[in-house]
């Protein structure tokens, strides 16, 4: 039992394991100038048809992170501690995702900090940059996840992290209010229990539209989810009609949107759309995450200088420049950034 009190003690300390991780690559920092992003980005313009992966692992899956912590009484040995990362998949590929947007958009991490804070922002990118990747994935787990969202356990002097489930339960739900929207309804029966009515949503879930509308299917359920409709009302004994109003962004057009498309079909995603329509502004896809559904096991695939290039942090090569889609993969979402304004 005292055993395991140390172990959570120690790795409950955020501050600490930046701080340890700052100034073991503190540097290393002063050696490379170049970001992470800065140098995918140059791989990407010097590529080709023989070498097609970025020249060392990103992100790779799991991770094992060693603390130390405290010494032992008698001999004054330092104790330390390993913490083992599994399935992590279910963060990686996101977290990949927001790398890339925050580094590619110089005005994103200042807008991204009003929601996700501005020293966890600063911490994220300068681990990325540093290679620290299971400290990053620590970074998200410890300050944004919640609880139930993970398994853990001690196990063998080990404190054992484990990710299994949803990329949408353990990313998407944890970004704050970034996306949250609100939408208003009005029942026309006096006698309705709850005339009046919020529905506040944290994310974005599309449903793939009833039959086969004219025009882009991503767009037209985009726009069902965010137009004004009326139905029937459903609170008990009521038999009037609810009228809901346009829903908006609680906090104006996000950075970027996470359209999850965990409901579609592979039939119904024969086009992407580029370009998305979102709140009067103009949104273009960024990237996606992609879900293996013989393995269990999520990736993603984002754009640079117009080149798509696919993360899978199970391979050993894990970053390669596209020359076609992923094959075998089902859509899990579709990420879009918002445009700049001209």
């Amino acid at each position: 039992m005292e055993r395991k009190c140390i172990y959570v003690k120690y790795t409950q300390n955020l501050k600490n394991l930046v701080r340890n991780a700052e100034g073991e690559d503190s540097s290393a920092e002063t050696e490379r100038p170049k970001t992470l992003f800065e140098e995918i980005r140059a791989s990407v313009r010097h590529s080709d048809e023989q070498d097609r992966s970025f020249w060392r692992p990103v992100l790779p899956w799991g991770g094992v992170y060693t603390i130390k912590a405290g010494r032992k009484a008698i001999s004054c040995t330092p104790l330390y501690v390993k913490i083992n990362l599994n399935n992590t998949c279910t963060i990686d590929g996101f977290l990949m995702l927001l790398y890339v947007i925050l580094r590619e958009n110089e005005t994103f991490p200042r807008e991204v900090s009003v929601y996700l804070g501005k020293e966890f922002i600063e911490h994220f990118l300068f681990l990325m940059d540093s290679y620290s990747y299971t400290t990053v994935k620590l970074l998200w787990i410890w300050d944004k996840m919640d609880k139930r969202q993970y398994r853990s356990q001690i196990h063998r002097a080990a404190l054992e992290i484990d990710l299994f489930g949803n990329e949408h339960e353990n990313f998407t739900k944890n970004l704050e209010n970034l996306m949250a929207t609100l939408q208003e309804s009005f029942c026309t029966s006096w006698d309705c229990p709850a005339r009046l009515q919020e529905s506040l949503q944290w994310t974005i879930n599309i449903n793939p539209p009833h039959g086969m509308p004219h025009g882009d299917l991503i767009q037209s359920a985009v726009d069902e989810f965010f137009c004004p409709k009326i139905v029937l009302c459903k609170e008990m004994g009521c038999d009037g009609q609810r009228e809901l109003s346009q829903r908006i962004f609680c906090h104006g057009p996000p950075p970027f949107v996470i359209l999850n498309m965990q409901l579609w079909k592979s039939e119904e995603l024969a086009y992407i759309p580029y370009y998305l329509a979102l709140s009067d502004r103009r949104y273009l896809l960024e990237g996606a995450t992609l879900f293996n559904k013989e393995e269990h096991h999520y990736s993603a695939a984002f754009q640079i200088d117009g080149c798509w290039m696919h993360y899978d942090g199970l391979r050993s090569n894990n970053l390669v420049l596209l020359n076609k889609p992923p094959e075998l993969l089902l859509l899990s979402s579709l990420v879009y950034i918002r445009a700049t304004e001209k």
